[in-house]
């Protein structure tokens, strides 16, 4: 692949059924403190795979929007 490919390339990030739920389920800031211990790790491996990012208080999980425009 060349350079302008890959920038121009929309990746599909797979979920499982628990995590589409969870992103369904919550809103686009999402506090950390209302999470269940199987939520949390589900919310790890949504940080992981790039879906949210940790606020930079630690407290919250922040959906980032993948948009092109940047």
């Amino acid at each position: 692949m060349k350079i302008h490919q890959l920038l121009d390339f929309d990746a599909i990030i797979p979920l499982t059924n628990e995590e589409h739920a969870f992103v369904k389920k919550h809103d686009n800031n999402v506090s950390l403190d209302e999470l269940h211990d199987r939520e949390t790790v589900i919310a790890q491996n949504l940080v992981r795979k790039g879906i949210y990012e940790v606020s930079k208080d630690s407290e919250h999980l922040i959906r980032k929007t993948h948009d092109k425009t940047k």
